[in-house]
Formats: C-alpha cells, structure tokens, sequence
C-alpha cells in the first residue's frame, strides 16, 4: 500500500513482558500477505532477537532511524533503539519493563510531533506494573496528553473512542467505579467530549457532518424522571447546547435499545456515559478487531483493544487482528490528517 506523506508508523514497545513484542515479531513476518503499512518499533533490539528466538522465529532485525524505516521494512523489522537493555521474560515483568515502555511512548510522541513519524501506534501497557515504578498518570492515554502539552505547549484533551467499521463508541467517563459515575458525569463533560469527537470524526475521519447518539445514564433514560433525575437534569442539557453548537446529537437515548443493526445505521458514534455502556456492545460485536483511537490530540494514535495477556506471552497463539486493524486505521488517519501541532 502507499506510504502517507512517505512517513513510516512509530509502534511503541508496549510492556515488554506482554504479547505486544509477539504481535509485532508475528506482524512483520506476515507484513506482505496482510499488506501492513512500514512501520519501525522503538525498542531493544537485543530484546526482540531473544523473544523472537523463544517463539521460533527467524527474522532479520534492523537499526535504524526513523527516516530508514520504510527502506528497512521489505527486508527486516526495522527498531530504533532505546538507550537502556529490557531484560524482562515472557509473563514475568521486571525492573527493566516500565522504563521500557515509557521510554518507547515519550520517543513516539517526540518523533511525530518532529514529523518523523505518521502517527503513534501503542502496544498494550500493564498499568499496576507502571504504577509500581511511580507513574503518575493514570494511564496510557493521560501520558500522551502530557506528552503532547510539554511538547508543544497547548493542552491536550484526550478522548477514548472505541472504533470498528461495525460500531464506534466514545465512554464519557471511563475508569470510575459505577458508584462515583452519576456524581462525576456533568453536562460540561458531556459537551466537551462531544465537541471533541464531532471536530476529529470530520478532520480524521472524513466525516462531513458526524451523526452522534447520546445515551441516557439509567434504564429507559430515566424513564422521564422515574428511574432517575440525571438524564433529564444532566444528558438532555448536553445535547441541547451540542445542538445549539450545529453539532448532530440526539439523546439521551435508551442505551438498551442503541446498538441493534437498523439503530447503529442511525449514527456514526455513540456517547456512552460510563465504560461498560460502551465496552459492552464493541466487544461484543468486533471483539478481535476493534481498535482504540484516541481523539483530541495533535497527532494521531491507535491501538489494539486488549491488554497485555501475560499468561500467553511468548507462547505464540495471541491474535494479531486488532493490532493489524490498528495498523491500518493508523495509516488511514494519519493520511487525511497528519499531526496538526509541530513541535516547538
């Protein structure tokens, strides 16, 4: 397939520990017969030769710089290298994991903001073993947003969409317990995300006019005020002023009845207020190809739509389709839209 501004995809390590290291090993050997775009992975070389031994794979390993990447591709999996040794086993994280997978995500970000890179693709983290190093942010996603705000000096609101071709989903709020969600939801959350999404469906997604479902929080969205006061209260507001805005929204809307085929046809994403709304129905209906893009930042970045799977690291079965399917959603972004903010 054709290069997108002739710039290669910067895959991020992931933690080492994870299957992240034998997707990319598994992808780069297929990358002809799945027609990848060239990517190059920021990582240890020496690291990569040791899991692709493990797996009992033989492949050519390539140093380079990002500019050599695309050259590299058709003959070796072209590695940046970080400045540090991984040592970490299959399933077994250790001190080198975490300064690993930092390490790798802060040299994606400075490479594209550089225009060194077409976009970010992220292999999964394990987050308790980030937070065991001292982590401070709360996740993937929050780093990126600091990342892109140091790096350019304007503040980056990140948005999690959950994309596949049959169902795109955006939780207004994601890692809460279920307890905290009515308290944390407001009408300004929900007007924000939805700005958000609006504005990166049309300038990622070619979208002219995005069509946007706004859930309701509770049963029957409140069932005009019986089965709770926030739909009325908090959601219908939101779409209002989303409205107002000339931005497509409708809601809130029974949740339980949105993502049947002819009621997805009616939308091209639905807000969801809290992360299993929205998780359930992606999961459901494209498991092993959804990918997780990230909205709201001056660059684009995706990822596959599973964790890390320690308990099948270096074991060769984990299935590479939802890192493929970020692979190529990745080029495709970044083709209509390369990164919007350079680098101060």
């Amino acid at each position: 397939m054709s290069e997108p501004a002739a710039l290669p995809l910067a895959l991020t390590l992931g933690e080492p520990a994870g299957i992240g290291p034998d997707l990319t090993i598994q992808l780069w050997r297929r990358r002809a017969d799945l027609r990848l775009p060239s990517f190059y992975l920021i990582g240890d070389p020496e690291f990569i030769k040791r899991r692709a031994r493990i797996l009992d794979f033989d492949i050519a390993v390539s140093i380079v710089t990002p500019a050599q990447a695309i050259e590299a591709f058709h003959s070796a999996l072209p590695i940046v290298p970080l400045d540090m040794p991984v040592t970490a086993a299959p399933g077994k994280p250790d001190a080198s994991s975490a300064p690993a997978a930092i390490a790798s995500i802060r040299q994606a970000v400075a490479n594209v903001l550089a225009g060194r890179a077409a976009a970010i693709v992220t292999n999964p983290v394990a987050k308790n073993v980030l937070y065991r190093s001292g982590f401070a942010e709360p996740g993937h996603t929050e780093f990126l947003a600091k990342l892109a705000h140091e790096a350019t000096g304007k503040a980056a609101r990140p948005v999690m969409m959950l994309w596949s071709p049959e169902l795109a989903v955006v939780p207004v709020t994601i890692h809460l317990p279920l307890r905290d969600v009515a308290t944390q939801l407001t009408s300004e959350l929900i007007i924000e995300t939805g700005r958000i999404a609006a504005r990166d469906l049309t300038r990622r997604f070619g979208i002219s006019r995005p069509r946007l479902a706004i859930a309701g929080l509770n049963p029957h969205a409140g069932e005009e005020g019986a089965l709770g006061a926030e739909d009325a209260t908090i959601v219908a507001p939101a779409v209002k002023r989303l409205q107002d805005e000339g931005i497509d929204a409708v809601g809130p809307l029974p949740a339980d009845t949105l993502f049947h085929t002819r009621a997805r046809a009616a939308y091209d994403v639905a807000l969801c207020m809290y992360h299993d709304q929205a998780l359930i129905p992606i999961k459901t209906l494209a498991f092993d190809h959804a990918v997780n893009v990230t909205l709201g930042l001056p660059f684009v970045r995706t990822s596959p739509d599973h964790g890390t799977a320690f308990d099948i690291a270096g074991k060769g079965t984990a299935d590479p389709s939802s890192l493929v399917a970020a692979l190529m959603l990745a080029a495709r972004l970044s083709a209509t839209a390369p990164a919007l903010v350079p680098a101060k």
